[in-house]
């Protein structure tokens, strides 16, 4: 073993190992045997086991752990909030965080002493998690996760943070802000996006093995994804600008929250109805109902159809994975289980997005300042190194910038026919944009319109639907930035804010 890693006369520990009490599944035995059979001299590592304020095992546990543990007992109920104030009173020069239902092989130790002299460019490393499995749910609640934790260690660019085994150095651990309560199971997501914006490095250390026991039932699963999307949409609720942030992907279900505004759906549904009146916009009769549809939904009812198809795809998915619990192929149940998941984290997130919206006003996603929020538009993409987000064929924005004369840049990307041939037509507060202040060049529409003196107002837009090959989405304009300027120099800043995606 190289001298660099040695311990000698009893200093402080090279590892602190951080146990959470809490979500244990019954195996915080089995987690703790598999610490003390380590092949490492045991005064190269310490065990810190972190106690919740409703772990009913105390006494059991003060006698199995004996002087072999540190007992630190934290008011936080949470996995995380637990391995936070774990790492808080940690002494060791790397920390070792992992959860209670998961227990290493006896090399672990070792095998991560030899990766530290091996790799001294890693900030930190993941092990491998093995499934235990027990029923069929859990099998394919394994398949699941396995696939994306996988899928994580081994080709995502920065996704590298699994604390069910994470070594990190300590320095780098506390440089990225450190794991954080409030985002819950997210914090491991928002942790990974901060080292990678800062330079450091994750390995993945496979032969290093910890075994996972899978529990393999719904309520627990439900409790999941709840408590991560909870984090999830906390996280983009405020609008955090830390290094990192940029790389986490925003959901559709947040962006898709703008268009249940209901006074900017009018809008959208006004370019709809003019565009109806002028017979312009739609080659069948059923487009033109979709539509309709589409556009004057969320004016009545806000995001009700929305939660109402949500919950209906949970029902839905969760009794045909209940059924084939019971007698259905492996295969089945694994591919209605995705599909459960997919839709209860739909419906989680729409709730939890309506929650922070009662909270702290509109959702105004990635767009930014000035539009403060925007109906009829997908996701975004990326064409030749640009990102873009298509509109639908009615789409609008809310812009709130100064009162007055203003010159509005809707930038777009040369994907489909060249824009003076388009034929897109605008509207301000429902009322048509004049042809003469519009200026249509080879990348982008330039509009001089006159804002009311609140600043705030609806620009809509109609076009031809375009059908992309394969694609059965509805399109319009393929929008890489909207800016907004005071056409006197400019507004408080003096330059025009990107809107829909960073210029």
């Amino acid at each position: 073993m190289p001298n660099t890693l040695a311990n000698p006369g009893g200093a402080l520990p090279l590892f602190s190992v951080i146990i959470p009490l809490e979500f244990h599944r019954g195996q915080w035995e089995q987690s703790w045997l598999g610490w003390t059979s380590q092949t490492a001299d045991q005064s190269l590592y310490e065990i810190i086991l972190v106690v919740p304020p409703d772990f009913t095992a105390r006494e059991e546990l003060r006698a199995i752990a004996g002087d072999r543990a540190r007992l630190e007992f934290s008011d936080s109920d949470h996995d995380i909030g637990l391995c936070a104030f774990g790492a808080a009173q940690a002494r060791g020069r790397y920390l070792f965080f992992t959860e209670s239902h998961c227990w290493p092989e006896p090399d672990v130790i070792a095998l991560c002493m030899r990766a530290i002299d091996d790799h001294p460019d890693w900030a930190g490393f993941s092990c491998q998690s093995v499934p235990i499995l027990h029923n069929r749910l859990s099998r394919a609640e394994a398949a699941m996760y396995q696939a994306d934790i996988e899928f994580g260690l081994k080709q995502h660019p920065w996704r590298k943070v699994l604390d069910q085994c994470f070594v990190a150095r300590r320095d780098a651990y506390d440089a990225c802000g450190g794991l954080r309560e409030e985002f819950g199971h997210y914090a491991e997501w928002v942790l990974a996006a901060a080292y990678h914006a800062r330079g450091y490095t994750i390995g993945y250390l496979e032969e290093a093995r910890f075994h996972h026991y899978y529990i393999g039932r719904l309520d627990e699963l439900t409790k999941f994804t709840l408590d991560f999307v909870q984090g999830e949409i906390r996280y983009l609720g405020e609008d955090r600008r830390d290094p990192g942030s940029e790389l986490l992907d925003v959901p559709a279900e947040w962006n898709e929250w703008a268009g249940f505004d209901a006074s900017v759906a009018r809008g959208a549904l006004s370019a709809l109805l003019r565009d109806s009146l002028a017979g312009k916009g739609w080659r069948r009769p059923d487009e033109k109902l979709h539509a309709f549809w589409r556009r004057i939904a969320p004016v009545l009812w806000a995001d009700l159809p929305a939660r109402i198809a949500a919950r209906l795809a949970v029902i839905h998915a969760r009794t045909i994975l209940s059924a084939l619990t019971v007698a259905g192929p492996g295969k089945a149940i694994e591919r209605w289980m995705s599909r459960y998941n997919a839709a209860l984290i739909r419906l989680q997130r729409l709730a939890c997005i309506r929650c922070v919206r009662r909270q702290s006003g509109p959702v105004a996603g990635l767009l930014g300042s000035p539009v403060v929020a925007q109906t009829g538009f997908h996701g975004f993409e990326a064409s030749s190194g640009r990102r873009f987000c298509w509109s639908e064929p009615q789409a609008a924005v809310r812009i709130k910038a100064a009162a007055g004369r203003n010159i509005v840049r809707i930038e777009c990307l040369t994907v489909r026919a060249s824009l003076d041939k388009i034929g897109c037509r605008f509207y301000i507060d429902g009322t048509p944009v004049d042809e003469a202040a519009v200026t249509i060049g080879t990348d982008s529409y330039t509009l001089r319109l006159d804002l009311p003196p609140s600043g705030v107002a609806t620009l809509a837009w109609g076009c031809p639907l375009l059908r992309g090959s394969g694609d059965p989405r509805r399109l319009g304009l393929p929008v890489v930035a909207i800016k907004v300027v005071q056409e006197s120099g400019g507004t408080g800043s003096g330059s025009l804010a990107p809107v829909l995606v960073e210029a």
